[in-house]
């Protein structure tokens, strides 16, 4: 918990919630700070889980390998014709995000609305036609980029293969059996309560607010349509969370087979940046990314951010430790020019992580 609040105090987060387990037995479960003015978060409390919920599509998405239904190599075409490029692209590039679609995220087109209005709703054939609208950035399976695409036409994809749509594939196959009943999608920008609060100044250059002018505003309730498929955008708490580090670090629901391509690291050495792609990253020991899944040394992890809030999930096998960690940022988190801010909570975990097993703790990102 010292930890903790250093790391509240240097990187200016109005809440931290935390749970630390190692083997199951509980460290600590703990909220520091407040959710609203006058108003402390607590440990019950729910918030997004962002990327969190792409551990997820890419577990069911392995089962269906397990249970031979399809295989990684199969064309995604096979079930969408009609979106660009699927005739190329097969279900393993999507999961690992090899595939070269464009981040739609990184496009004006959608980041303009969003922030022009960050209430509005947007489907997914919105956010594919966005991405679709560029040529791929490389011959799939030859570089790997971050993009949301991925995700948002690997749901429709499952949701064609199994005849389900995907908060009732996730639920049956994922949710359910791991007993994680504070984890759903609510269909609407909706957050189960008690809610934890998230404040922003994101929208500081999109707005034209002058630089030195106080710019700060609730972000709770931000529409998170844009996110990834739907019916995988979800809410949760610390507790699922730290259960979903246990379950997805030791691959319960997966064939041993199955969880090592979750985990694999073969892209190291075989990934580049490319000009006018700002999530073209060359893959190292620090950070490389499997099927759904982050590797950062010997921990695996997911660590999303947006709107104002970042979470994160770490498991490293070999210890059996488990942490999860939510936080929100207090104004002075945020370039007071561009409104910019970083994942603290990426940076936090990692600094449990040193603290409790200083032997085999994670890198630390650059400038932290």
């Amino acid at each position: 918990m010292k930890v903790v609040k250093d790391t509240m105090a240097d990187a200016h987060l109005k809440a931290v919630i935390v749970r630390v387990t190692i083997d199951d037995k509980e460290i600590v479960t703990q909220a520091v700070g407040d959710s609203m003015p006058g108003v402390p978060a607590t440990t019950d409390m729910h918030f997004r889980n962002g990327a969190v919920a792409i551990s997820y599509v890419s577990t069911a998405l392995l089962q269906l390998v397990d249970e031979k239904k399809v295989g990684l190599d199969d064309k995604v075409s096979t079930w969408l014709p009609d979106i660009p490029y699927t005739g190329k692209v097969t279900l393993g590039q999507l999961a690992q995000m090899t595939s070269g679609y464009v981040d739609y995220v990184t496009t004006p087109e959608l980041s303009n609305e969003q922030y022009a209005d960050p209430f509005r709703t947007i489907t997914p054939e919105d956010l594919i036609a966005i991405s679709t609208k560029h040529p791929l950035l490389y011959e799939p399976g030859t570089n790997w980029n971050y993009s949301h695409t991925n995700y948002v036409i690997l749901g429709l994809a499952l949701e064609k293969i199994t005849g389900q749509n995907v908060a009732a594939l996730l639920q049956e196959k994922v949710l359910g059996p791991l007993g994680l009943d504070n984890t759903t999608d609510p269909g609407t920008p909706a957050i189960t309560e008690p809610a934890l609060h998230a404040y922003t100044s994101e929208r500081r250059q999109a707005l034209k607010i002058p630089a030195g002018t106080p710019f700060y505003e609730e972000s709770t309730y931000w529409n998170p349509s844009w996110t990834i498929t739907h019916g995988a955008i979800q809410t949760t708490n610390i507790y699922d969370l730290n259960a979903t580090a246990v379950a997805i670090g030791t691959g319960t629901l997966l064939s041993p087979g199955s969880y090592q391509k979750m985990l694999t690291k073969d892209l190291i050495g075989k990934t580049t940046t490319l000009p006018g792609c700002a999530t073209c990253l060359p893959q190292f020991a620090g950070y490389t990314y499997g099927l759904g899944i982050i590797s950062s040394g010997n921990w695996v992890l997911q660590n999303p951010l947006f709107s104002g809030e970042a979470g994160a999930f770490a498991y490293l096998p070999s210890q059996k430790v488990a942490i999860a960690v939510a936080v929100t940022f207090d104004q002075a988190a945020f370039d007071p020019t561009t409104g910019d801010y970083k994942n603290s909570a990426d940076v936090l975990w990692r600094r449990i992580a040193a603290a409790l097993v200083p032997s085999d703790a994670p890198p630390m990102p650059p400038g932290s």
